[in-house]
């Protein structure tokens, strides 16, 4: 069992920054890639961007491109994401996802964390 745990979403203004964590406990020796996504109200969810656990390889999607990153710690199991130049349109819950070796898609979900981004 893997159990994910998000943290560092908050309040903050247009242009601001925000790096949110999530940390993976349990049997993480099992996972292939991590991930976040991101869910706005009324709107379907958008995959942000996820690391590959072995390798360490990561991509974001155009869509965020150049003002977020994501990186990781591999020694706490935790990923990062980093959000920079904030826009009011970047206000979701974002989520962390895990996807487990041999696994086609993300199935490990943590609960999520709100990002508001006021202008």
């Amino acid at each position: 069992q893997v159990q994910l745990a998000e943290s560092g979403g908050g309040l903050v203004q247009a242009g601001g920054s925000l790096r949110l964590s999530c940390a993976a406990s349990g049997r993480t020796d099992r996972l292939y890639a991590m991930a976040w996504f991101r869910q706005a109200p009324g709107k379907e969810r958008e995959f942000v961007g996820h690391v590959r656990l072995n390798g360490g390889g990561t991509y974001v999607n155009d869509s965020v491109k150049g003002r977020f990153s994501i990186s990781r710690d591999r020694i706490k199991n935790t990923v990062f994401l980093q959000m920079n130049s904030l826009k009011p349109e970047d206000t979701s819950v974002y989520y962390c996802a895990a996807q487990r070796l041999g696994a086609y898609n993300y199935d490990i979900w943590g609960q999520g964390t709100q990002v508001t981004v006021s202008s």
